[in-house]
Formats: structure tokens, sequence, C-alpha cells
């Protein structure tokens, strides 16, 4: 790209030409992005900034934390709470919400993250990523509730994701198309590296966890059998599964060259609607995929039409490519 164009120079444009966002939201993304710039640094030290391995507590689902999982979370709150446009935050790691001390007049924004999704990769120096969602507050009441948290997806108004690879990217949405932007650690800012980004309609690729097939519902095996039956089955052509066990590096893949992610309902948990976070994963990420072109579902209707109920409601998912995503859709519904 011979123009280089910083985050910031973008979000101005956004603002200033295309009315797309005000500035109270550029403000706050602004700040998101310094914030994954910081947590970048700590994964990149590794063994050597002391940040590794389990913290020996567990988060509100009961998983345990690893010391970047803590690290995070505390950078995403520190980094936000000194501005006048956030009202409140939502994190995978806090049991409720954390209310932003009204040091200026109240913000109009609300702030979900997963700080650290993929930790379980962090000893093994796999890509990891920071997971974002924002929403309007709701008007017409003073203060915040958890309530106010309990929107559907097709309400937000940015959603994004910073992934820390061998490459710091970080991918935005505000409505208007999916853009990509890499960390210059020369410069020590975003550039944009990739804009209108598109997922292709039909894809070779399925990623899922494999291990758990004998505990999937009977739509789930059908697709993947018919994968694996390669050009002798029903579908004509081979595929090839990947899977990284990190939503985030899945889903970049995704967006860089198409595919479908899956993580179902099974039988393990059969009370659970599923494994991933309706809030703070699978909204943000089932608009950035939307916005590129994908489809995202949970196996049975859109997931940005979902109405939560609770904070860390969980919802199956399956996103990517839109062919594949409304042939599962499609297995599903026949199946009710």
């Amino acid at each position: 790209m011979s123009k280089q164009i910083s985050l910031s120079r973008y979000l101005v444009e956004q603002q200033r030409v295309d009315g797309l966002i005000p500035a109270q939201l550029r403000l706050l993304l602004e700040v998101v992005a310094r914030a994954c710039k910081r947590i970048s640094y700590s994964v990149n030290k590794g063994e050597l900034g002391d940040v590794m391995g389990s913290a020996g507590s567990e988060n509100v689902q009961g998983e345990v934390q690893k010391k970047l999982d803590i690290i995070a979370n505390e950078v995403l709150i520190d980094a936000n709470e000194w501005g006048g446009h956030l009202a409140a935050m939502a994190s995978e790691e806090m049991e409720g919400i954390y209310v932003v001390p009204n040091r200026y007049p109240q913000g109009e924004y609300l702030l979900m993250f997963d700080p650290l999704d993929g930790s379980s990769n962090i000893d093994v120096n796999v890509s990891i990523g920071t997971i974002f969602s924002v929403f309007k507050k709701p008007e017409g009441h003073p203060g915040v509730t958890e309530q106010d948290f309990l929107q559907p997806g097709n309400q937000q108004v940015a959603a994004g994701y910073c992934v820390y690879g061998p490459q710091t990217t970080l991918v935005l949405t505000v409505g208007d198309g999916v853009a990509m932007f890499t960390l210059d650690r020369e410069l020590g800012s975003f550039v944009l590296t990739r804009d209108n980004v598109r997922i292709p309609e039909d894809t070779k690729e399925f990623a899922i966890n494999m291990s758990n097939m004998r505990h999937w519902d009977a739509p789930v095996k059908r697709y993947i059998d018919e994968c694996l039956a390669g050009t002798q089955g029903p579908r004509g052509k081979d595929f090839n599964m990947r899977w990284i066990a990190s939503m985030v590096a899945d889903v970049h893949r995704i967006l860089s060259r198409g595919g479908i992610f899956m993580y179902p309902w099974d039988q393990r948990e059969p009370n659970k609607p599923g494994k991933l976070r309706l809030l703070y994963e699978a909204n943000p990420m089932g608009w950035l995929v939307e916005q590129a072109g994908g489809a995202a579902t949970n196996g049975r209707q859109r997931i940005l039409d979902i109405q939560p109920t609770k904070l860390h409601e969980r919802v199956a998912v399956v996103l990517g490519s839109k062919n594949e995503v409304e042939r599962v859709t499609a297995y599903h519904n026949e199946q009710s």
C-alpha cells in the first residue's frame, strides 16, 4: 500500500467524511486500540515478562485463569475508565458489569469484551486475541444496569478483535464493511492493510473440534460426514480441516480466505445451548463475518437476532462462508 493510513486517520475519515461514527465512538475505539497495543506487548514478552502460566484462580465461568487473562482484563478496564465516552463495561472474566466512575458527564456507550480469547494457547505460543463489542446505552433512565447490556447483536455500533500472532492485527467494523490494521512497531500505530474484506461464499475448509464428534447432534454429523466423504460423496469435492482452538485465530483465517467455523451444541452439557458466549464472542464475530459477506447462525437462527437474557449467556456458533453456513442451518431446520 503506497500511502499508509493510520487507524486514527481512518476513524477520523469515517467520522468527518462518511458520517458513520460520532466523535465519542471514534475516541472509544482509539482507546480500545491502545489497550490492545499494550496487551500485544505483554503477550510478546512471554517468559521474559513473567506473564506465562496459571494465575491460580477461576473466572466467573469456572475456568482457570491465566496470568495474561487477568493482565489483559485490567489493561482494558484501566484504559477505558478515564474517558467520558464510556458508561460501563462487561467482561467475560468478570461476574457483573463495571460502571465507569462518573468523573465526566456520563458516556453514551457500553463496551463488552473477551480480554484474551484462546488463552489455553498462551504457553505454546499460538495466536490468541482480544474480542470487543460496542453498543449504545439505552436512553430514558439514569445510571447503568446489567439489563442495558442485554441487547441483540443487531444493535451493535462497532465490533472487532485484535489477533496477537506473527503480526498484531486489529480487525474492525462500524457497520460499513470490515477493515484490517497491522501494528507497525516502529511507528507504534496501527496501519490500514486491508479494506472492504470479503469472505468467499463457497469454501473447501471447515474448522471444528473433531474430538467431540461422538457428542454432536445429527445435523452436524451429517454435514461433517459429507465433507469427509470428499469427491466420492454428495458434495463432490475434497475438504480440508483446520482447527486452532482460538476463535480469534480461526475467524481471522476465515476472513482472510474463507471457510466455516463451528462450535455446536453437543450432548456433553445438554442443558447449555452452546459453549461460546453470546455477548463477548458470538455477537461481535457474527457481525464482522456478516459485514464481510458471510453468515452467522446458532444452527437455526441468525445470531445477531438472538435476544440475550443474561450477561454470560452461551450459544452455539456456525459462521463463515455464506453457502456453507446456510447448508448447516438448513440441516438443523430440517430436523426441527
